[in-house]
């Protein structure tokens, strides 16, 4: 049975939104054992006797952060956690850690970020988060991403082999760019095909006759049809997109993929900002330090969350890429699909109002957007407009105020309670 130290970030305590999804969890999985510290509501006692503190992370197979998101970062109580962690000498070598979060999606990569560093600057082996929007785990697509999440953050500490997963009966599109003579990154595509298990059919773009770059002139944006007849369109659609996973591969260029890559990258502009991969894995060998490429590590998350697809992982280097191998196997077999962070959320936003605004052009972009319910205004969601103009006027009111005491955050919180009911 793994022991699970839930570390709650959050300064409202027990009335933590983010808390309940730990509390979800718990119920979920039986055979794990869950214990509760409420760091951030017991700050100042910490600050006074961090041992018990110490001897619960010390115990734990897992040590889980759980914590909303405040101002680009964590609330700071929980950032004065961190402060005692680093402060008691302490290094935790190996031990595994992950966090949750509930936020609106503003900013919550940078708050995964901060701690991500702080807690790998503390020894431990930081996993993937849950990056959750507050309104998440009342629904059934909210309970089954939370449930996902942990499924994989449990296959992870067990070894986290492609033997240990299903077979998955799809295929992978190995999407390259190879110049003749290139051995070492031809050297990681097979390492990648000999390790994954699955078939791949490689597609080198270095060799399919290109007419030209993207023209910006949108002809394709009512039809989708793009100006060049050189074949593009029906190898993007039906071929590499038919596929169960695409792994892309490439040499680091100046910064980037290459130019060949970014001209099939502006290619795709045939398909508009129409998310047609979503729910794809993506990844991605790499000839070269990924590491030492932050603005290309950005790019290509970015990627994989705007167009709604796992990310497997970015790997440069032989070990990477069996583990990346084996993660992609699992996500295949599990169709493993996470919440949109920062980037994704934010990222399609913008391209929904783009796109609203546009449609007497966009058509084929509008007909996508409308039909896959990605016109999601606020003003759509009325009934939550009326019940917060409720919740402002009890807020004003200071007689109601303070009569209602705590039950403001009771009722915050009541929807999430009551999916831990015995009978849920």
């Amino acid at each position: 049975m793994k022991k699970i130290l839930v570390i709650n970030g959050s300064p409202k305590g027990k009335y933590s939104i983010t808390l309940h999804t730990a509390l979800y969890l718990q119920k979920k999985f039986a055979d794990c054992s869950f214990e509760f510290l409420h760091a951030s509501q017991k700050i100042r006692s910490l600050e006074k006797d961090f041992s018990v503190a110490l001897k619960a992370v010390e115990e734990a197979d897992l040590v889980m952060f759980a914590y909303p998101v405040y101002t680009f970062l964590v609330p700071a109580q929980l950032h004065r956690f961190v402060e005692l962690l680093h402060e008691s000498g302490c290094y935790f070598k190996g031990k595994y850690a992950v966090q949750i979060t509930t936020s609106k999606h503003f900013y919550d990569t940078t708050a995964h970020e901060f701690m991500r560093e702080n807690l790998s600057d503390l020894g431990f082996n930081v996993l993937e988060g849950l990056s959750a929007d507050m309104e998440d785990l009342p629904t059934e697509k909210g309970q089954t991403e939370a449930e996902k999440f942990f499924s994989y953050v449990l296959w992870q500490m067990d070894g986290g082999s492609s033997s240990s997963c299903a077979d998955p009966s799809g295929r992978i599109a190995l999407v390259a760019d190879l110049e003749e003579g290139d051995t070492a990154l031809k050297e990681k595509m097979d390492m990648f095909i000999g390790s994954v298990g699955c078939p791949v059919d490689v597609i080198n773009i270095r060799e399919f006759p290109f007419k030209g770059s993207c023209l910006g002139c949108f002809n394709c944006a009512g039809d989708g049809e793009c100006i060049y007849q050189d074949g593009f369109t029906d190898l993007l659609r039906n071929n590499i997109h038919k596929h169960d996973a695409i792994v892309y591969a490439f040499r680091i260029v100046n910064h980037s993929m290459g130019s060949r890559f970014k001209m099939y990258d502006d290619r795709q502009f045939c398909n508009g900002h129409r998310t047609v991969t979503m729910g794809t894995p993506f990844a991605y060998v790499i000839e070269g330090d990924i590491d030492a490429e932050p603005n290309l590590k950005k790019v290509l998350e970015a990627r994989a969350q705007v167009g709604g697809n796992f990310l497997a992982g970015l790997a440069c280097t032989s070990e990477q890429i069996r583990k990346m191998s084996a993660v992609l196997r699992y996500a295949m077999s599990e169709r493993l699909v996470l919440p949109q962070n920062f980037l994704g959320v934010g990222g399609m936003k913008i391209f929904r109002d783009l796109i609203y605004q546009m449609r007497g052009m966009m058509r084929a972009d509008h007909k996508f957007f409308k039909s896959h319910g990605q016109y999601d205004f606020p003003q759509k969601k009325w009934s939550t407009s009326i019940k917060m103009y409720l919740v402002g006027w009890m807020m004003n009111n200071k007689k109601v105020r303070s009569r209602l005491g705590n039950k403001i955050n009771e009722g915050m919180v009541a929807p999430y309670a009551d999916l831990l009911k015995d009978d849920k």
